[in-house]
């Protein structure tokens, strides 16, 4: 029979090698205080900017992990709504992503709020609105309760399942999530990069609710760097890392559950992964100056929205060529209407057309 960690006697008390780390430990702090310094020279709209294209990235690679493909321009419009950004093209968004946002934003805004057993169920009601996990009703808001058996991970077809995991029993979780609460809501002298890794494995071992739990062990992990940072803002994406590592990232969670409470292994995982997401931000950032040249370079010229959401669709790497067909069913308009904005941007010099022409016109963005 398979032994966790958390049945062993020694549970919750991890151990790691301090040495082991210590190089990759200081290579991560030093990056993570240089990008920080790098986005606070940005200057207020253009951090806000970077800020919102993290934060759309995290909540739908979150999901994407777990299987769930969330609306990006439903998830950008509810960001930008809560963070207060006006932007063109924001629509609507349904309940399921209006509530990883709600999660993901009280998570990292808010890092300066202890973790409790409200604020987690908070964030579970948020995360499933109708009290059902696909056609599956769970609890919401509380902790499982195991009624149709212990909570296990598993995979594979329907009688050939493979136990990848067993987390402890429900009787036990108040007592396990209050010691976990005292210990995340403290400080043990610990380094808080190191604590934010810790957190994330110790929460996701203990595996308290029906479903959601990867979710929520990120969103507590990104709780624990903002407050690491000592700061809300979000301009690197941890899931976003962990979605393109995903078989590794189940496959250390595994090995390391299935192990002693050496957990240097996994602190390890972590931190390269935190120093990938890092590396990716740079992608964002130059992404954020090169809207932003773009934007600066066409200051003068009077575009309405439905311009301006297409613009930005382009600059976000629009899938395959603009044309007035893409432009009327995008914007929602004519395809008369299509054409006289594009003609209008062609005419400003912010729209080119593409070798061709016929049915195939397209065009490009200048500058791009």
């Amino acid at each position: 029979m398979t032994r966790y960690i958390h049945q062993l006697t020694e549970w919750p008390k991890f151990t790691w090698d301090h040495d082991a780390l210590a190089a990759l430990l200081a290579d991560i702090r030093h990056r993570q205080g240089r990008l920080l310094g790098r986005m606070e020279g940005l200057g207020f709209s253009l951090q806000q900017e970077a800020k919102l294209e993290t934060l759309t990235l995290d909540v739908v690679t979150s999901s994407e992990i777990e299987g769930e493909n969330l609306n990006t321009d439903e998830v950008r419009s509810s960001v930008a709504r809560r963070l207060g950004m006006d932007i063109a093209g924001a629509i609507p968004a349904n309940r399921n992503v209006e509530g990883v946002v709600e999660m993901t934003l009280d998570a990292t805004q808010n890092f300066d709020k202890p973790l409790t057993d409200d604020r987690l169920f908070a964030w579970h009601a948020a995360l499933f609105p109708t009290g059902r996990s696909g056609m599956r009703k769970i609890i919401v808001g509380a902790w499982r309760d195991d009624a149709d058996g212990p909570m296990e991970v598993v995979s594979g077809p329907i009688g050939k399942e493979r136990v990848h995991y067993e987390a402890p029993a429900a009787p036990l979780l108040v007592n396990e999530m209050a010691r976990f609460f005292d210990w995340a809501n403290e400080s043990d002298g610990t380094d808080p990069v190191l604590r934010a890794a810790l957190a994330h494995l110790w929460f996701v071992t203990i595996h308290p609710i029906d479903d959601g739990n990867g979710r929520i062990a990120r969103a507590i992990a990104d709780w624990a760097l903002a407050r690491s940072e000592k700061s809300p803002q979000r301009f690197y994406s941890m899931s976003s890392q962990i979605r393109q590592e995903r078989d590794a990232y189940y496959k250390i969670l595994e090995r390391t559950q299935k192990g002693t409470l050496d957990v240097t292994p996994w602190m390890a995982w972590f931190l390269v992964c935190l120093g990938a997401a890092f590396k990716g931000a740079e992608a964002t950032l130059a992404t954020v100056l090169h809207k932003a040249r773009f934007w600066q370079k066409h200051a003068g010229v009077n575009i309405n929205d439905r311009q301006r959401l297409f613009l930005n669709k382009m600059l976000d790497g629009f899938d395959g060529k603009l044309t007035s067909s893409k432009w009327a069913k995008i914007a929602k308009c004519s395809q008369d209407t299509a054409i006289r904005d594009i003609q209008d941007l062609v005419a400003h010099g912010v729209l080119k057309k593409d070798p061709g022409g016929g049915r195939s016109t397209s065009y490009s963005a200048t500058g791009v």
